[in-house]
């Protein structure tokens, strides 16, 4: 059984930075792509940044300002948040998708912009 276990959340100003992390165990058989979504209060969950080996994609609202990468070797996927807004208040959810077995989803963290 794949597990994903995420790190880094809390709170922070606008304007501030935050990177969380997230770590991969288990057996992925065949990894197609990781990424990020996030879930604010009221909305549905959207897609923050997604990379495979050989594309990066980044959701409009967080374009030049999060960053997103992997660290194979510890099958690990992270994302550089800066210039955090108030709007980037949410519960962010890493993902693996596995060609094979479909996507496994970590517990979320939750990421807090305030003054």
């Amino acid at each position: 059984q794949v597990q994903l276990v995420e790190s880094g959340g809390g709170l922070v100003q606008p304007g501030g930075s935050l990177r969380l992390s997230c770590a991969a165990s288990g057996r992925i058989f065949r990894l197609n792509a990781m990424g990020w979504y996030r879930q604010a209060p009221g909305k549905e969950r959207e897609s923050v940044a997604t990379i495979t080996t050989s594309t990066t994609n980044y959701a409009d609202s967080v374009m030049g300002r999060f960053t997103i990468s992997t660290d194979n070797a510890k099958r690990s996927v992270y994302v550089q948040m800066s210039n955090l807004k108030v709007e980037d208040t949410a519960v962010y959810y890493c993902y693996v998708r596995d060609q094979l077995f479909g996507d496994y989803w970590g517990q979320g963290t939750q990421v807090t912009v305030s003054s």
